[in-house]
């Protein structure tokens, strides 16, 4: 055996941003093709280039070019991504193939109002993808999609963070409930934030996201959160206001629920304040067609049942 012989590791992460480097002749259209960020791109080509012990790149501040190097891998680099990409299909196809699993991580409320539905839905489309659903706070649904225990995240305040690429699915407008009566009319009404001053309300923590872009538009606020009532879910609110306890002002997603409870629902208007729902994916992975699917069914379910 020739032990002069280099034995190269590289991966095929490395080798695909090297090649939609080659396609857009630029670092950061590279990486939006990717889900990386422009760095994370350059991380990639750095350590092939250690690796390979070569430069693969020329770098101007107007233009990337392929040095002598990098036109020598290139040809040897689409065959490697190519049969990996064949070798995938083919696993998928064959007897033995592990069934692909889709996990959800969510907050607990969109797990409870949005998600069932959804689930069910792309369950009985989708019987060769197992789906399961994770619920909990904010920062448990940021972590697991980070770390790779959720395919995606659903929430809403989803901050710009390094590693998640946000994606907008919609946005709800926020409405106020009253206590009210079921055989009253169903119709939904609208009325001015301003209409709620004086008003006894029922309020989520001062520190949650919700209440406090409530509070951005709430007459007197400040005044309100030493007299109201606090309740640490949305549920528990809209059986508050049920049992005649005071206002409250909610996301419309939570519609269905405020009807079967029997209580007023009316937009808020002057202006109209909405909350941004996002889907949040790790960068630097390749999206699942399973993913794509739900994504889109849950925006379905969204437009069907007119909510947003």
């Amino acid at each position: 055996m020739n032990s002069s012989i280099k034995l190269i590791n590289v991966g095929s992460r490395q080798l695909q941003a090297f090649l939609e480097i080659c396609k857009c002749g630029s670092f950061a259209a590279a990486a939006e093709r990717v889900h990386l960020s422009p760095s994370g791109v350059s991380m990639l080509v750095k350590e092939l280039e250690r690796q390979l012990g070569v430069r693969l790149f020329e770098r101007t501040t107007r233009a990337v070019a392929l040095t002598d190097a990098g036109r020598v891998l290139r040809p040897y680099a689409e065959k490697v991504v190519a049969e990996l990409r064949e070798l995938g299909v083919a696993l998928q196809g064959s007897s033995s193939a592990v069934r692909p699993t889709l996990t959800i991580a969510a907050t607990p409320v969109i797990a409870t109002c949005l998600l069932p539905k959804v689930v069910a839905d792309f369950a009985r489309k989708h019987p060769d993808v197992r789906i399961q659903v994770m619920d909990g706070s904010l920062e448990t649904v940021r972590q697991a999609v980070l770390d790779g225990q959720a395919n995606m995240g659903i929430a809403f305040f989803v901050k710009p963070a390094a590693g998640i690429l946000r994606e907008p699915v919609c946005k709800f407008r926020l409405m106020s409930i009253s206590p009210g009566s079921k055989r009253q009319n169903k119709r939904v009404q609208s009325r001015s934030w301003k209409s709620l001053d004086g008003l006894p309300m029922i309020a989520l923590p001062i520190q949650n996201p919700i209440q406090a872009l409530i509070d951005a538009h709430l007459p007197n606020a400040k005044a309100s959160q030493e007299e109201r009532a606090e309740m640490n879910f949305l549920g528990t609110m809209i059986a508050m206001v049920e049992a005649g306890l005071g206002n409250a002002v909610v996301p419309s997603f939570m519609m269905e629920e405020c009807q079967q409870h029997g209580v007023q629902i009316a937009m808020l208007t002057d202006p109209p304040v909405h909350l941004n729902m996002y889907v949040a994916l790790r960068r630097g992975t390749e999206r699942q067609m399973a993913e794509t699917q739900f994504i889109e069914g849950l925006k379905a379910q969204i437009e069907s049942a007119k909510i947003s």
